[in-house]
């Protein structure tokens, strides 16, 4: 995803949006099913594989929305697709076999023409003028903690986690992940030595961990849970290892992307409710006041040109396979 700089405009996705694709790129074979229904407390969602990641060969989709698939191809956030808002409630797992040698752009060029073949999609492109969001340093400084492998890591490490070890299985006997172990907080607790970015949600609040990360990825993330564009003027330019607790109430919804909003089964949802009762001491701040309280840094509004996906027209059921 090219990183969004801070100018006069906000350009994002400008590759995606200013070509259009070649109709002879198209993946191998591709496998389009709705997705089962997730059980409650087990939601699994995501993409594997692909171009850049160690099997460039091939490129599974698990539980994912019309709208997310949609961002995907088109290579913009999701804050940039509008359209029906059944996109975001309609969601498949799909398999494709990507040829051998494809490129980055050429596996975007893909998707757009499999969306086009399979679910009929006609879209166009416009430019709005949106409220976005500025990422600055706060008063005092910032808060974060600069990763100790920052210094020697090597460039073109996986995407990726890495596998589980030989003999392991992350996989239970019904065919879904294993739950992950709950620490004493509620929360899931990280596979060891995972890197990157993850999301967890105990019932009242959400924490974001990460590990060597730079500050692009916290951009990534506050621009979804926001549903603005996030522009990145902190002048920062290290690897972050980086933790934060907010509560969810205010949020955009991560478009396609399906957060279990209620307490996990058998926990107990403390308050009353109120702004001044139990819940928000539960819940925790807003991410506004996480952002600096805890990281250092603050969110400044302002307006900015976003260009947009436009769906004039889509199918909610997809040709067969």
């Amino acid at each position: 995803m090219p990183r969004i700089v801070a100018s006069a405009i906000v350009l994002i996705g400008s590759f995606a949006l200013g070509q259009t694709p070649d109709k002879s790129l198209t993946f191998e074979v591709a496998s389009i099913k709705p997705a089962a229904q997730q059980p409650m407390g087990r939601m699994m969602t995501g993409m594997r594989g692909g171009p850049g990641t160690r099997d460039p060969g091939q490129v599974t989709f698990t539980n994912i929305s019309l709208a997310f698939l949609i961002a995907r191809a088109y290579d913009v956030k999701n804050f940039q697709v509008s359209g029906p808002s059944w996109m975001d409630g309609e969601h498949f797992d799909i398999t494709a076999k990507v040829p051998k040698g494809a490129t980055e752009a050429q596996f975007h060029a893909m998707l757009q023409n499999l969306l086009a073949d399979r679910f009929k999609l006609v879209i166009h492109k416009e430019k709005k003028q949106v409220p976005i969001y500025a990422l600055l340093v706060a008063k005092g400084g910032p808060k974060l903690k600069e990763s100790p492998e920052a210094a020697t890591a090597e460039a073109g490490e996986p995407k990726e986690p890495p596998p589980p070890p030989p003999g392991s299985s992350a996989m239970g006997r019904d065919g879904l992940p294993k739950p992950q172990e709950v620490g004493k907080d509620g929360f899931p607790k990280p596979p060891a030595g995972a890197r990157g970015m993850m999301m967890m949600f105990n019932g009242n609040r959400f924490r974001m961990q990460a590990s060597h990360v730079p500050i692009a990825q916290l951009v990534d993330m506050l621009s979804m849970q926001l549903g603005r564009p996030v522009i990145d003027e902190t002048g920062l330019k290290g690897q972050y290892d980086i933790t934060m607790e907010f509560s969810p109430e205010g949020l955009a919804m991560m478009r396609g992307m399906p957060m279990p909003m209620g307490p996990p089964p058998g926990a107990v949802a403390g308050g009353d409710g109120g702004r001044d009762g139990g819940h928000e001491a539960e819940s925790g701040p807003t991410i506004f006041s996480a952002v600096q309280e805890q990281l250092g840094l603050k969110l400044e509004s302002r307006k900015g040109p976003v260009d947009l996906i436009v769906v004039d027209s889509m199918e909610r059921t997809p040709t067969e396979n």
